[in-house]
């Protein structure tokens, strides 16, 4: 695993996207190698650029081969595939059941791995205002001091444990399960500080596809949720991006 730590270590908590490529942004991927598959076939990283919003283990029926065939993709194309932290990557910080991946791994694998994956990165920016991460927005100044977000952080569990919901306010209390979750008044004041008109995540299998005037998409990929569409966005180049109706959903 040494390239990929190597590799890993030096991107960063935030990645910048290119503005002349399409970008292709997969949903939870939970165990499902067969949706990794199709996504690396039908979207070659050669022409796209691929980003992976987290929750690539547990839950589905393959969570090793998953993992492996993004690893190996991200070592293949280093600046095409970006592997973004969801909560599921965030064993060494912090533990959670149901997590059949990790709960069943020796004790040695499981901090290797929890030790490479605590070195993902949290969001990822698009020029045309756009941001990708897992979960809900950090209560931070500008983009740019994601950068700097700690591991374990407030933040960086918004950006990996939050949910949203269509009510008014800031902090919605009680979140599902102790997540924190917000509302639109925070999304609203988060966005505009940011200067983003939409966000694309993940994360929540029962959150409307669209929210908050069609500003936050959230997608999933994975044969694990069969509530939701297995679905991916795509990003043109030179696309005015007024709110998520300007991406494309695909069905995988």
């Amino acid at each position: 695993m040494s390239a990929l730590n190597t590799l890993l270590a030096h991107q960063g908590r935030l990645v910048s996207l290119p503005a002349e490529r399409t970008v292709v942004f997969v949903g939870d991927t939970h165990g499902d190698s067969e949706a990794t598959q199709r996504v690396l076939q039908r979207y070659p990283p050669d022409t796209h650029t691929l980003v992976f919003l987290g929750d690539y283990v547990d839950r589905g029926p393959d969570s090793l081969g998953n993992l492996q065939a993004l690893l190996e993709a991200k070592l293949a194309h280093p600046d095409d595939v970006v592997l973004l932290m969801g909560n599921h990557e965030g064993w060494a910080t912090t533990p959670f059941s149901p997590a059949d991946f990790w709960q069943e791994l020796p004790t040695d694998e499981s901090a290797a791995w929890a030790e490479l994956l605590s070195q993902l990165p949290f969001a990822a920016h698009h020029p045309a205002g756009l941001i990708a991460l897992h979960g809900a927005l950090p209560d931070v100044m500008g983009i740019g001091e994601i950068a700097a977000v700690e591991l374990g952080s407030a933040d960086w569990r918004k950006m990996t444990w939050g949910d949203w919901t269509e009510v008014p306010g800031f902090v919605v209390d009680p979140g599902i399960h102790g997540r924190p979750a917000f509302g639109r008044d925070y999304f609203d004041e988060v966005a505009e500080r940011l200067a983003i008109n939409v966000l694309v995540r993940a994360h929540q299998p029962h959150a409307p596809t669209f929210m908050y005037k069609n500003r936050c998409l959230t997608i999933f990929t994975s044969c694990a949720y069969p509530e939701t569409r297995r679905q991916l966005a795509v990003l043109r180049p030179r696309v005015t991006l007024r709110d998520a109706r300007d991406l494309e959903l695909q069905p995988l």
